[in-house]
């Protein structure tokens, strides 16, 4: 496994916009508190990362059905899926300096009920201790699901299988992908979303 970066520009792995939108008062707050609790930066990376998988829930476990994107509605609302989640942790990591960006896996949504190829979302965060990248899944665990903060050994939340089409991107993008936040903001419920999960993300045009 290889990780890379889409831009060699690290000051584009910490900017703030209106998804990405960390000057939100909540968001500083909640990144302040964290800081305080964390003995070192590492500390802080783990415990904004646990924070968001544990304490933000996933949409479609809690049945939720309002769609979260930016990282103050995540915040806000206490849910959002996969890419509202990574969102949040991207907010909280930049707001105190640390470089992250957005991560995709092409997955098949369920083996059972609905056997098709969509996009799942994550976060790459970078080590300084390290000096190097490592990817994290906020997810949330449920059964079948563990993801936890490693900076060696990965673990997050789904194997890729490509024996079933399933295919993993090691690339860390600054930006979350445009064709995601289209099909975020043009759906009204997460049902709606969830016919119209992008299955090309338009970093690859």
């Amino acid at each position: 496994m290889k990780i890379t970066l889409y831009s060699n520009k690290i000051d584009e792995y910490l900017k703030h916009d209106n998804v990405i939108d960390y000057d939100n008062e909540a968001i500083s707050e909640l990144a302040d508190i964290l800081l305080k609790k964390a003995d070192n930066e590492l500390d802080f990376i783990k415990k904004a990362y646990e924070f968001v998988r544990d304490n933000i829930s996933h949409s479609a476990d809690v049945n939720e059905d309002i769609i979260t994107c930016t990282a103050s509605e995540v915040l806000k609302a206490g849910h959002g899926i996969c890419f509202a989640k990574s969102h949040l942790l991207a907010a909280l990591l930049r707001c105190k300096s640390v470089p992250s960006g957005f991560c995709y896996q092409k997955l098949i949504l369920d083996d059972e009920t609905a056997p098709v190829l969509i996009y799942h979302g994550l976060n790459g965060v970078y080590i300084k201790d390290c000096k190097k990248w490592i990817r994290l899944d906020a997810r949330g665990n449920k059964a079948g699901v563990n993801a936890q903060f490693s900076i060696e050994t990965e673990q997050l939340a789904f194997p890729v299988r490509p024996e079933m089409g399933e295919s993993d991107n090691f690339i860390i993008y600054p930006d979350p992908d445009i064709k995601v936040l289209d099909q975020m903001r043009k759906s009204k419920t997460r049902t709606e979303l969830w016919d119209n999960l992008p299955s090309e993300l338009g970093y690859d045009k």
